[in-house]
């Protein structure tokens, strides 16, 4: 919806992806080559951030001292790739931290990249985008796609390349092998009351799922392909994990009667002191689903970002798609959000050079500006407040958490007075280009408070700093003296953003 698009890519462009999982970091770096995607590294490291999580959102310094290495060692692969071409995605552990910014920003240091948070469901849409890339489905053909995480598991079901319904559970490997065997013991008595509570999570989904139903279902990570491994070296089944190699697999882990002492084929040291909880959760998963075969995926949630950073750089953008759906959901006036929205790019291009803005930030002016009345549905009084927090609290498909609360502060800032911690949920590489941002869009909504459809004649932004000089014609300005008022108000208005603004005429 912008009319500054990113740079298309290129052949031979290389894209990074960076999945920081709560059980493995993973990166995959691919070349893009005659329009697809050829991979040409893959790094993952075991970090276990989920086990350094305590109950009240803390993180223990050795799991944050193992994630930092990490992305450090990342980084160094990727340090000659543009930013643009790199997207670090951080999942359910970050998702638990009582303060994700105070990781984040020593993380996004040690890999030279910005890192963004992803809700669950963002996470589930990016699992099926990688999957049905990797495994292209058949025409009308509806899949379920289940990824057991160390702290969630996701479950999806979709058809072609789109996602038709999209969940995310608080049941992981590692987060189940705590919840259930804190102390290591296994024993059916235990098994068969976590089997029971786990269920009970997977109720609410379990009815809606069996009726929309698929033709296929897939398992997407390392516990899945774990489990499919194991079930073949004991000759359970060939490849494919199924509802009768599944119990006898639980029986032999049982048998081991603690977790340091499960012995099974195959099975890595690395991944033994987790493999229960993700066995449990992918046998409480199947028989909430009446699941009969399950196979594995070659791919997960890190080539979904890679296919994800392709449709960015196309006219693919998931965004955009997403922005449209709102737009018609709350009903906002698409004639009155494209004049703002022009006007945005308008002044956008005239001090993007001065104030050192890039195209990306062209598309979340575009959007902020399409969206700006989104409150509207709720009460035109205080709407700003009410679609900054629509904006702020939805699932929105293809933003990542850090995206939506910056299209939240901007049309939270749109209008009347700035609050003082508008911006504090922001990390301090996005405050500047915030506060712009939302100037630019005060003055295009300004401009348009009329819902006028005349073109304005004379419109010149020049930026110095923090200061804004606005210039417009003298005779279109005197035939509006409510937008004179509003501009001489502005002068106040944008203080709260830090920003000088001069309003003349010529």
């Amino acid at each position: 919806m912008s009319s500054t698009t990113l740079p298309p890519l290129q052949e031979g462009d290389l894209l990074a992806a960076i999945d920081l999982g709560s059980n493995s970091f993973h990166m995959v770096i691919a070349r893009y080559v005659l329009g697809q995607l050829r991979v040409v590294d893959r790094l993952r490291e075991s970090v276990r951030m989920a086990d350094g999580l305590d109950g009240r959102g803390g993180l223990s310094a050795d799991a944050r001292q193992r994630a930092l290495e990490c992305l450090a060692r990342f980084g160094q692969r990727i340090r000659d790739i543009p930013p643009l071409r790199v997207r670090a995605l951080a999942t359910n552990t970050v998702r638990q931290l009582r303060s994700p910014l105070a990781f984040l920003m020593p993380a996004e240091t040690a890999l030279g990249h910005p890192i963004e948070v992803v809700s669950g469901r963002e996470e589930a849409r990016l699992i099926y985008l990688g999957v049905a890339h990797a495994q292209p489905p058949h025409p009308g053909q509806q899949r379920l796609v289940i990824d057991i995480g160390g702290g969630s598991s996701e479950f999806i079901i979709g058809r072609g390349f789109e996602t038709l319904e999209r969940e995310s559970l608080q049941a992981g490997c590692i987060a189940s092998t705590h919840r259930f065997f804190p102390d290591g013991k296994l024993s059916r008595k235990r098994w068969k009351d976590a089997l029971t509570e786990i269920g009970a999570d997977f109720q609410p989904i379990a009815v809606k799922y069996r009726t929309l139903g698929w033709n296929e279902a897939l398992g997407s990570s390392g516990t899945h392909k774990a489990i499919s491994d194991i079930c073949a070296a004991m000759k359970l089944s060939k490849g494919a994990i199924t509802a009768e190699a599944l119990p006898q697999l639980r029986d032999a882990l049982l048998r081991a009667k603690h977790i340091d002492d499960i012995d099974l084929p195959t099975l890595s040291n690395e991944r033994r002191p987790i493999f229960a909880g993700g066995v449990l959760v992918l046998e409480a998963a199947f028989q909430a689903l009446g699941l009969q075969k399950l196979h594995v995926s070659k791919a997960a949630m890190r080539e979904g970002i890679l296919y994800d950073i392709v449709g960015r750089a196309s006219e693919n953008d998931m965004r955009d798609e997403s922005v449209a759906a709102l737009m018609h959901r709350y009903g906002i006036d698409p004639v009155q959000a494209g004049r703002v929205s022009a006007t945005a790019q308008r002044l956008f291009e005239q001090v993007m050079g001065g104030w050192n803005l890039d195209p990306d930030d062209a598309q979340m002016l575009g959007w902020a500006a399409h969206l700006h009345e989104i409150g509207l549905a709720i009460a035109h009084s205080g709407y700003h407040t009410h679609g900054s927090y629509v904006l702020a609290n939805s699932d929105i498909a293809g933003f990542s958490r850090q995206e939506q609360q910056f299209l939240a502060a901007l049309v939270r800032t749109h209008r009347r007075n700035v609050p003082k911690t508008v911006f504090d949920v922001l990390p301090d590489r996005l405050l500047t280009t915030a506060r712009r941002l939302a100037a630019l869009l005060r003055i295009a909504v300004l401009l348009h408070r009329a819902h006028e459809s005349d073109p304005i004649p004379t419109l010149e932004l020049a930026a110095d700093g923090n200061q804004l000089s606005l210039i417009l014609d003298q005779a279109y300005i005197d035939a509006r003296p409510l937008l004179r008022a509003d501009l001489a108000g502005e002068v106040d208005g944008m203080t709260g953003l830090g920003i000088r603004f001069h309003p003349f005429v010529t």
